[in-house]
């Protein structure tokens, strides 16, 4: 049976969520799952869950645990991967904030942020996939995934598809919008990560955006701190509105994406949106102490579902992971939204670029659908993310300071706040801060 490695397993939530989908599937109840983390305590803590919801159940999966980053990866079949490196210190993501681009996770400006210590240590783990697990898909899930998965698509040969679950999580609230069981409802998704569009909405196969535009002529439907997970859905609301069409992704991370909304030094913009301006845990002042509070209180509550001996559910996640493994192992058809290459998908971005567009999933792999040309308002958004994705994914790539330093001019984030001797201030600052990181750089 298939081997299924989880980079990050750490992540208790993603992991549990990951580790419960693929045994939700009686084909993947005798595959090996194998857990790597670099911090023994968190890898410990998933492996005793997923040890006690296997025999719980009485599934025959073979649960594997190891700090060892290529034993995990020895002939693997399949590789999760949800890293997040940095810890708590994450000097350019304070940087970033620091020139008002708030927690710098994602949108092309992460390039400089996030993807500084991403880029490298993902390309080090195809690097190995190449030696000992040539023939294994990447399920990449790390962010940000548009540039990392485009310097894998260039710069390895291993097998990848981005992973976010923006679509299926915004359909469901779509459908909740509406009032409609999400069961009933279809859609075609297609943009790039983060900032995809609800080219087709339907409920009972007839045009649902009529109904979505009636509800939200009551701005309380959207604007209320409980209309979405992540608080107020004010952003999207309004970029249906001005684009005619609805966003994947919460609010909160759309508005990294557009000049429009986050505006640091406007209090009252910031208002409007509902966007918090700088108060995420990790960006708090002793963030050592409140992460590692934060940490604790998780654990335990963990640690001691899983001392209750009750029983864990099998109800799946919305997660793609289990999906395509299921799919591939089985030869039962998936459909998906995945991030892959352009490669004349959409037709007016960029080829070669990572797009996210509906998928079929079988035996045979990943066989990403056409959709043609996005309408012009949407693929001009999306490109103007596009270029500068590519500037700050060469720039790392090549180690060249100057490109990543482009790139963080051509973000529509960033051009909206700061002048080029501001960024340029910036990206030395960051750079600055992670030299430790940065050898070899012209």
């Amino acid at each position: 049976m298939a081997k299924i490695v989880l980079l990050g397993a750490g992540s208790h939530t993603f992991s549990r969520n990951l580790i419960t989908d693929v045994v939700s599937y009686p084909e993947l109840r005798e595959s090996t799952i194998t857990l790597m983390d670099i911090e023994k305590e968190p890898l410990d803590l998933i492996a005793a869950f997923a040890k006690r919801l296997v025999k719980q159940h009485g599934f025959s999966n073979k649960i594997e645990a190891t700090t060892d980053r290529r034993k995990a990866l020895d002939g693997a079949d399949y590789v999760i991967c949800t890293i997040q490196l940095g810890g708590v210190k994450q000097q350019a993501r304070d940087i970033a904030a620091k020139y008002g681009l708030a927690d710098g996770w994602t949108g092309p400006a992460s390039g400089l942020a996030n993807g500084l210590s991403q880029i490298p240590v993902i390309m080090d783990i195809c690097r190995d996939m190449e030696k000992l697990c040539p023939d294994a898909w990447l399920l990449e899930y790390a962010n940000p995934l548009s540039t990392i998965c485009w310097a894998i698509n260039d710069y390895t040969k291993v097998k990848n598809v981005g992973l976010c679950h923006s679509v299926p999580h915004t359909a469901a609230q779509l459908a909740k919008y509406i009032e409609k069981p999400i069961e009933e409802c279809s859609y075609w998704v297609a943009g790039i990560n983060h900032l995809a569009w609800f080219l087709e909405f339907k409920w009972n196969g007839k045009d649902a955006y009529p109904m979505l535009r009636k509800k939200f002529e009551d701005p309380r439907v959207y604007s209320a701190d409980d209309a979405h997970w992540a608080g107020a859905d004010i952003v999207r609301a309004e970029v249906l509105k001005t684009f005619g069409y609805f966003l994947t992704e919460a609010s909160f991370i759309n508005a990294y994406y557009m000049p429009y909304f986050r505006k640091s030094s406007r209090p009252d913009i910031m208002e409007k949106y509902k966007l918090e301006t700088d108060n995420h845990p990790e960006r708090h002042p002793k963030r050592e102490e409140v992460m590692k509070e934060m940490r604790q209180k998780e654990d335990k509550k963990f640690r001691n579902e899983i001392k209750s001996g009750q029983p864990f559910s099998l109800n799946p996640s919305r997660e793609y992971g289990a999906k395509i493994i299921h799919a591939m192992e089985t030869g039962i058809p998936a459909r998906i939204n995945g991030n892959v290459r352009n490669t004349g998908l959409i037709t007016n971005l960029l080829a070669g670029s990572v797009v996210e567009v509906p998928c079929l999933v079988d035996r045979e792999g990943i066989h990403p659908c056409y959709v043609g040309a996005l309408p012009n308002q949407l693929a001009a958004l999306n490109q103007s993310n596009i270029y500068a994705q590519e500037m700050v994914m060469r720039g790392i790539m090549e180690k060249d300071k100057n490109k990543i330093f482009q790139g963080g001019l051509l973000d529509p984030l960033t051009a909206s706040i700061l002048t080029i001797e501001e960024t340029r201030k910036m990206v030395d600052e960051i750079f600055a801060a992670e030299k430790d990181n940065m050898q070899g750089y012209k």
